[in-house]
């Protein structure tokens, strides 16, 4: 670990990822590595916090509405009304299933960057699973609606449950790639 932090002490935003990955590699690893090996590096950006909304909700259908309420408000202080419609939806049926099926409390947050991202957490670890109702269901249309309606969607697990996150993109149709959700 020390090689490694005395490795990763010249990275700057000056030097590529490539070249800082190189030294890495080069003050780390033996001459000839008995295996192969495998380094992920990534550059972040920290968010303002007029970026992030987010919101906690107690377990009860009746404040789904509230959700929707909160989140129209939102966009329109971000003066993104075009996204409304679809954002209020995808809350609100990502919110409903929360409350349904996994208790509370139930996380909804609005992240604005280069996309607008509508995440709902839940304490459940039981993934959502994409399904085709029937006519005669009276359910299992709503994540159905939110893939259709959004440019990305997924699930990730979270040390108090699990998290699922769509993106729509701001000013235009993202072109979708084909290993996302």
């Amino acid at each position: 670990m020390e090689r490694l932090r005395s490795a990763l002490a010249g990275a700057n935003q000056i030097r590529t990822l490539g070249e800082i990955g190189q030294d890495v590699l080069d003050g780390v690893l033996p001459q000839e590595p008995a295996d192969d090996v495998a380094l992920l590096l990534a550059r972040t950006h920290a968010l303002s916090s007029d970026q992030v909304t987010e919101w906690e909700l107690e377990p009860d259908l009746s404040l789904v509405a509230h959700a929707r309420e909160l989140v129209v408000g939102r966009l329109s202080d971000w003066r993104l009304d075009e996204l409304s419609f679809v954002t209020e939806l995808v809350a609100s049926e990502l919110v409903t299933n929360a409350i349904r099926y996994a208790g509370g409390p139930v996380g909804l947050r609005l992240i604005r960057d280069r996309v607008l991202v509508c995440e709902v957490s839940d304490p459940s670890s039981t993934q959502p699973r994409l399904r085709r109702a029937r006519e005669t269901d009276e359910g299992g249309r709503g994540l159905f609606l939110v893939a259709q309606l959004t440019d990305r969607w997924g699930s990730r697990f979270t040390s108090s449950g699990k998290t699922i996150w769509t993106e729509q993109a701001i000013g235009g149709p993202l072109v979708r790639d084909a290993s996302a959700a």
